[in-house]
C-alpha cells in the first residue's frame, strides 16, 4: 500500500481505493480489532461494495432528476393550484412517479428486541458526534419525573431561580401523585394519602390513615428493591413501562413526602437513534472517523466523556442495568441503557474520506452501510455484560429515500454487507424515514421492498416539508410555513403512515414513529400537544432532550398504544394518495392579499433560521444546536429545517413574491441579528459588517441556488462550505 496527498489529505492507497489516513488508521487499530474480520476482508469487500452500488447508486440519483424535470414541465404548462386532480394523479403514474400497490402483504421481521417490537414509549436523537449527547441519550432510559416537572415549564410556570424552593417542590409532588393515581391508581385511595409501601407476599400494600390497601390492578407490581417490609424502591409495569417509586426519608424530598417517596423516576428513552446524519457535519475522513470512534464505543459500551459543570469535572459512561427482587422473589433485570439505533446518511452525498479507482468520491451510505454495521459487530460479538441488542440486532435507519427502487437497493447493500462482515442474513435492520414525497405515495411498496427487514417507519414532516415543496416548485407560491401544518396534505400524510404501518402488521415487529418536538424550552405546550402522537398509533415519537423524553412518556401511560391500533384497524383507513397529493399553494387571490409586511416578517423569519444554524454548521462543525428564533424562543434545528427555510424563500423567489434584493437586504439584516445572539460565544466568528464569510454564503447559496438543489437538500452546500472553512483553518 502507498501514501497520497488527496484533496489536501493524506490517503493510503488500498485494495484499489484511497482511504483517508484517519479513517484507515481507525479502522485497522480500532474497529477491526476483535471481530474476527481481517483487514484484507474489509478492503476488499468495501472496495466490491462500490464497484457494484456505486453504479446503481449514480442510477437512483439521475432517476430522482429525471423525475423531477418532468414534474417542472408539468408545472409549468399547468401553473397554479391542481384544477384537475385525476389528470395530475394518471400524469404521476405515467412518469413512473407513482406506482401500483401489489397485493397485500405483511413484514416477516425475525430477532426484533421489545422495544422495538412491543413496547410504545419516547425516542430520542442524538448527534454521534458529541459523546457526552450520545451518553446522555444512553442513560435516558430511566428519567425523574419530579425533575421533569421541577425543572421546566411543564406545569405552566418556568423553574424557579436560586436554591430548591418547598413550594415548587409541594406543587411537583401533587402533579406527580396526580399522575399515580391516574395511571397506577391504589384501591380506592390516593398515592398522596400513603404514609409507607411495603410488600407482603409477592404483592404491594400501601399503608395510611385507612389501613393497608393493593392496588387496583396488583399484577402492576413488578418488582423492589431493599428489604421487603421498607422497601428503597418499588417497581411498577403500566402500558410495557415501567415506574420506579423511590423512598428515602433522609432526602430532603423524601423528607416532605409522607411516605417519603423521594423521587418518581419513570422508563423513559426505550429506543434512541445516533445520528450520523442530519444532525452532525461530517465532511472528510478525519470528521467521519470521529463519528465512527463514539459509535463503537457505544457499541462495545466503553464510551465516556469528561465535561465541566459548575466547578466540577464530570466523568460519563453508560449506566450499568440492575437487578430488582421480582414479585415472585426471584432476581429481575432492570435495563438501564436506551436501544440504539444508528442513522447513516442518505444516498445523495459522496464522501473524500475514499476515492474510488478513479480518484472520484464514493457514495457515503455505503461507507456508513460497512462501517457502522462493522462497529455494531462488536455488541453482537460480546461474551459478556449487557448487550444493545440482546435480540443480536443491528438497528440502522436509512432516510431520504425517494420510493421502492431505492429501499430495494438500500436492502441489497446490507445484504452484501452481511456478506461482507460474516454475519446472517437480515442481521441489520431497517428504520425507513417517510419524509420524502414519493416514499409516501408509495409507501406500502417501500416497505415490501425490505419486508424482512423494516424495524421502524417513522413520519419525519420537516423534511417530507422540504420535499413538498421542492417537488412542486414551479407550480407556483407556497403558503407561509407557519400555514403549512394546517394543510390537508400533511394531515393525511401522518395518517396514512400509521394507516399503512397497520396495513403491513408492523405492531410485534416494527416501530410506526412521529416526528420531532423541536422546541426544548416549551416543555408544558409539548405535554399540551405531544400526546396527539401515541392517540393517533406511533408506538414511538422524537424528543429533543432526555428530560423530554421523561414528560412525554407519561403519554404513552396515559395511552394504550396497542388498543388504539386495535381501535383504528376496526375503523378503516383515513387518508388517501388523493389527499397527499394535495398541492399547499397559495390561491391567486391570498398572494395578492400578502400585505408588505406579512412577506417581510415571513423572509426574515426564514432567513434568520437559516443564519443562526448555518454559522454554526460552517464556522464550528455544529450539526444541530437549540439556535434562537427571531422572537429569541430556543428550537433545535438541523438540515431538515433549514432546508423548509431555504426552500420557501427559493419558491418565493421563484414566483415573484419577494425580490433578490429583499432577500439579500434582510440577509444582512438578520446576521447581524444572529451576531447579536451569540455575543457571548467566544467561539464564534461574526457575519457582519463584512458578509463575506463561509457561513454567510453558504446561507445565501441556500436560497438563491435552492431550486436547483437536487431535492432542495442543504448537505451539498453547507459541505463545500464547511470544507472550505477547514482550508481556511489549516492554511
Amino acid at each position: 500500500m502507498t501514501t497520497d496527498e488527496v484533496h489536501g489529505r493524506d490517503h493510503v492507497a488500498v485494495a484499489g481505493l484511497q482511504v483517508d489516513r484517519t479513517l484507515f488508521e481507525f479502522a485497522e487499530q480500532e474497529a477491526l480489532v476483535g471481530t474476527g474480520v481481517s483487514p484484507e476482508s474489509l478492503w476488499d469487500g468495501l472496495a466490491a461494495l462500490v464497484a457494484e452500488f456505486g453504479p446503481r447508486n449514480a442510477e437512483l440519483l439521475a432517476e430522482r432528476s429525471r423525475l423531477q424535470a418532468q414534474l417542472d414541465a408539468w408545472h409549468d404548462a399547468n401553473p397554479g393550484p391542481i384544477a384537475d386532480p385525476a389528470s395530475y394523479r394518471a400524469f404521476l403514474e405515467e412518469i413512473g412517479y407513482l406506482l401500483p400497490d401489489g397485493e397485500p402483504f405483511t413484514i416477516d421481521t425475525a430477532d426484533v428486541d421489545p422495544e422495538i417490537a412491543d413496547i410504545a414509549g419516547p425516542q430520542l436523537v442524538v448527534p454521534v458526534t458529541n459523546a457526552r449527547y450520545a451518553l446522555n441519550a444512553v442513560n435516558a432510559r430511566w428519567g425523574s419525573l419530579y425533575d421533569a416537572y421541577y425543572g421546566t415549564d411543564a406545569l405552566g410556570s418556568p423553574p424557579p431561580a436560586g436554591p430548591y424552593d418547598p413550594a415548587r417542590g409541594a406543587e411537583v409532588i401533587r402533579a406527580a401523585t396526580s399522575f399515580l393515581d391516574d395511571v397506577v391508581p391504589l384501591a380506592g385511595v390516593s398515592h398522596g394519602a400513603v404514609t409507607a409501601y411495603r410488600v407482603v407476599d409477592g404483592s404491594l400494600v400501601a399503608d395510611g390513615d385507612g389501613g393497608p390497601v393493593p392496588l387496583a390492578e396488583p399484577p402492576l407490581f413488578t418488582g423492589h428493591l431493599g428489604a421487603a417490609g421498607s422497601p428503597d424502591s418499588v417497581f411498577l409495569r403500566h402500558h410495557g413501562l415501567l415506574i420506579e417509586l423511590v423512598v428515602d426519608r433522609s432526602h430532603h424530598v423524601g423528607a416532605d413526602h409522607p411516605a417519603g417517596v423521594a423521587d418518581v423516576r419513570l422508563e423513559s428513552a426505550l429506543t434512541a437513534i445516533i445520528d450520523c446524519e442530519d444532525s452532525v457535519a461530517t465532511v472528510d475522513g478525519e470528521d467521519k472517523a470521529a463519528a465512527y470512534r463514539n459509535w463503537l464505543g457505544l457499541m462495545r459500551g466503553d464510551l465516556t466523556a469528561s465535561f465541566t459543570k459548575g466547578s466540577t469535572v464530570v466523568d460519563r459512561s453508560i449506566e450499568p442495568d440492575r437487578t430488582i427482587v421480582g414479585a415472585d422473589g426471584s432476581p429481575v433485570s432492570v435495563r438501564s441503557r436506551a436501544l440504539l439505533l444508528v442513522r447513516n446518511v442518505g444516498h445523495l452525498m459522496s464522501t473524500q474520506a475514499v476515492l474510488d479507482a478513479d480518484g472520484d468520491e464514493i457514495p457515503e451510505g455505503l461507507l456508513d452501510a460497512l462501517f457502522t454495521t462493522l462497529c455494531a459487530l462488536h455488541d453482537l460479538r460480546r461474551d459478556g455484560g449487557p448487550r444493545n441488542s440482546p435480540a443480536g440486532s443491528v438497528y440502522v435507519v436509512k432516510p431520504k429515500m425517494h420510493g421502492p427502487a431505492e429501499v430495494a437497493f438500500t436492502n441489497d447493500v446490507f445484504t452484501r454487507v452481511e456478506t461482507i462482515l460474516g454475519l446472517p442474513a437480515d442481521t441489520v435492520k431497517l428504520g425507513l424515514m417517510d419524509e420524502e414525497r414519493r416514499t409516501t405515495v408509495n409507501l406500502p411498496e417501500c416497505i415490501r421492498a425490505a419486508r424482512s427487514r423494516v424495524a421502524f417507519i417513522n413520519t419525519g414532516f420537516l423534511d417530507r416539508t422540504g420535499d413538498e415543496i421542492h417537488t412542486s416548485m414551479h407550480a407556483g407560491p407556497v403558503v407561509p410555513k407557519a400555514a403549512m401544518t394546517q394543510q390537508r396534505w400533511i394531515a393525511a400524510y401522518e395518517d396514512w403512515n400509521v394507516d399503512v404501518g397497520l396495513r403491513c402488521g408492523l405492531p410485534g415487529r416494527a416501530q410506526i414513529g412521529k416526528g420531532m418536538w423541536a422546541a426544548p424550552d416549551l416543555m408544558h405546550d409539548m405535554l399540551a400537544t405531544k400526546g396527539g402522537h401515541p392517540a393517533a398509533g406511533a408506538n414511538c415519537a422524537w424528543v429533543p432532550s432526555p428530560t423530554a423524553a421523561t414528560l412525554h412518556a407519561t403519554h404513552y401511560h396515559r395511552v394504550d398504544v396497542l388498543a388504539r391500533h386495535a381501535e383504528l384497524r376496526a375503523g378503516g383507513p383515513r387518508a388517501t394518495v388523493d389527499d397527499i397529493l394535495d398541492v399547499p399553494l397559495l390561491p391567486a387571490d391570498a398572494v395578492t392579499a400578502l400585505t408588505a409586511e406579512q412577506i417581510a416578517d415571513e423572509v426574515a423569519n426564514n432567513a434568520q433560521g437559516i443564519l443562526g444554524y448555518v454559522v454554526r454548521w460552517i464556522d464550528q462543525g455544529v450539526g444541530c444546536s437549540k439556535v434562537p428564533d427571531i422572537h429569541d424562543v430556543g428550537l433545535m434545528e438541523d438540515r431538515a429545517t433549514c432546508r423548509i427555510s431555504s426552500q420557501h424563500i427559493a419558491n418565493w423567489l421563484r414566483h415573484g413574491v419577494v425580490t433578490p434584493q429583499q432577500v439579500d437586504e434582510t440577509f444582512r439584516r438578520m446576521a447581524e441579528v444572529v451576531d447579536g445572539q451569540n455575543a457571548g460565544d467566544d467561539a464564534y466568528t461574526p457575519m457582519a459588517p463584512a458578509f463575506d464569510g463561509p457561513a454567510f454564503l453558504a446561507a445565501r447559496h441556500l436560497v438563491f441556488d435552492g431550486a436547483e438543489q437536487p431535492s432542495g437538500y442543504t448537505e451539498p452546500i453547507l459541505h463545500h462550505w464547511r470544507l472550505v472553512k477547514k482550508a481556511n483553518d489549516h492554511a
